[in-house]
């Protein structure tokens, strides 16, 4: 399967010190880190991090293990409380929100760890996934009112569309579990979309995959962002697909960012290539 050809991107400044994809500037990024930080007692996990996405980039997150990049997804989903600094999402601080509550303002994530409900049926994994959108209450469900039936059909309807765009309707009926390691992952993504996010937040997608499924994860990706037109933020140690798809890469080392740019730009950048990407660039 051919990778997807990614177009050469200008990043252009923002009114803060981050830059987005140039097609973005006449809209505000829809999200902001500015001076983001965490201390677990006396170590500092996360320090100064600051970046910005535009609202249609697909933008990538670098660095070795442990280098605090996962705690950066924790602190912008608010599984973690940032120590200092600020999280704007579409405009708005998220500082004192709860994980649902920034869920809910659009913003979705995945998990090195595949997290599904094995003994679920696929389509039942993605009507999870819609939480957000039901309106019928307990009271409906338990008498099975028009209100939930309506509610259930839509569902469905919308469970199947989206599995249609990873050409899975077919498996909706199949136990979670069951479904093979590539096809678990491709789940966990459609599941995230269920919940209609403007951010999609991926940790380490391509963890396990065969080349094959590494290429077509690459062309979903980017059939994600321009069917949807959302953002996409990504941890990944595959170099091919962060190089092949990512506008604007930040690397992050110990915590601290160590550089920010295009795809040329880091390859190019000799601190990133004697650090992470070996004396070869994009290895």
């Amino acid at each position: 399967m051919s990778k997807p050809q990614r177009e050469p991107t200008k990043l252009v400044t923002v009114p803060s010190p981050n830059k987005i994809p140039e097609r973005d500037i006449d809209k505000s990024p829809i999200l902001e880190a500015q001076h983001l930080g965490i201390d677990f007692g006396g170590l500092t996990a996360v320090n100064d991090f600051n970046m910005a996405i535009g609202r249609t980039e697909i933008a990538g997150l670098i660095g070795p293990n442990g280098a605090g990049k996962t705690t950066v997804f924790n602190l912008l989903t608010k599984v973690y409380q940032p120590t200092r600094g600020t999280i704007l999402l579409d405009g708005r601080d998220t500082a004192g929100m709860t994980t649902a509550q920034v869920n809910r303002m659009g913003i979705a994530r995945t998990f090195q760890n595949i997290r599904l409900f094995g003994n679920l049926s696929v389509e039942d994994n993605v009507k999870i996934g819609m939480h957000n959108a039901i309106r019928s209450g307990f009271f409906s469900g338990v008498f099975r009112l028009p209100s939930y039936w309506r509610e259930e059909k839509v569902a469905r309807e919308r469970s199947m569309e989206l599995l249609s765009l990873f050409d899975m309707q077919d498996l909706a009926g199949a136990k979670a579990g069951s479904l093979p390691y590539g096809a678990q992952r491709r789940l966990e993504i459609v599941r995230a979309l269920a919940t209609n996010p403007s951010l999609l937040l991926l940790d380490e997608p391509a963890a396990g995959m065969n080349p094959s499924e590494t290429a077509e994860l690459m062309e979903n990706i980017v059939k994600i962002r321009d069917t949807f037109q959302i953002a996409v933020l990504l941890i990944e140690h595959d170099m091919s697909l962060v190089m092949g798809i990512c506008e604007g890469i930040c690397v992050l080392n110990f915590g601290q960012i160590i550089a920010k740019g295009t795809p040329e730009e880091i390859q190019n950048n000799p601190e990133v290539i004697k650090a992470y990407l070996g004396s070869g660039k994009g290895e």
